[in-house]
C-alpha cells in the first residue's frame, strides 16, 4: 500500500486535487468526499494498481478557517482527556460512596445521575 498526500484547492466550482510524489496526477471533484477519484490518475501516472493506493487529503483552507479548525481539533482532544478523567473520578466517587454505605439512589442524587447510572458506576471496574 502506498500513501500519497493530495492537496485540494477550491476554485470557483471545483476542488482541484494534486498528488505530491506523482507529478501529473491531477483531478477535480465537486465535493471532497469524492477525492478518491484521484487514485485513478495516480495509478495512471505511477503504474501502481489503483487498489494499492491510499490518499491523505490536505484541503488548502483560508488562514482564519485553518486556525479555527486546528484549535477545534486541539480542544476536542483536550476535552476527550478531561472527559476520561471525569469518568474515572465519577466511578471512584461512586465506589467510595457505596463503600460508605450509601444507596445507589443517594449516590445518583449526589453525582447528578440516575440511580441506574449510579449502579453502573458502582459496579464498574476502577482500572478502566
Amino acid at each position: 500500500m502506498t500513501t500519497y498526500r493530495v492537496t485540494a484547492e477550491r476554485t470557483a466550482k471545483w476542488w482541484v486535487l494534486q498528488a505530491e510524489g506523482a507529478p501529473g496526477a491531477i483531478s477535480q471533484v465537486a465535493r471532497l468526499d469524492q477525492a478518491d477519484q484521484i487514485k485513478e490518475a495516480i495509478a495512471f501516472v505511477t503504474g501502481e494498481p489503483k487498489d494499492r493506493i491510499e490518499i491523505e487529503l490536505r484541503p488548502v483552507l483560508p488562514a482564519a478557517a485553518e486556525e479555527a479548525h486546528e484549535l477545534a481539533v486541539k480542544y476536542r482532544e483536550e476535552a476527550a482527556v478531561l472527559n476520561s478523567r471525569a469518568a474515572y473520578f465519577s466511578r471512584r466517587a461512586a465506589h467510595d460512596l457505596a463503600n460508605a454505605g450509601l444507596t445507589v439512589r443517594d449516590i445518583g442524587t449526589i453525582l447528578g445521575v440516575s440511580y441506574q447510572r449510579a449502579h453502573q458506576l458502582v459496579v464498574a471496574d476502577l482500572s478502566a
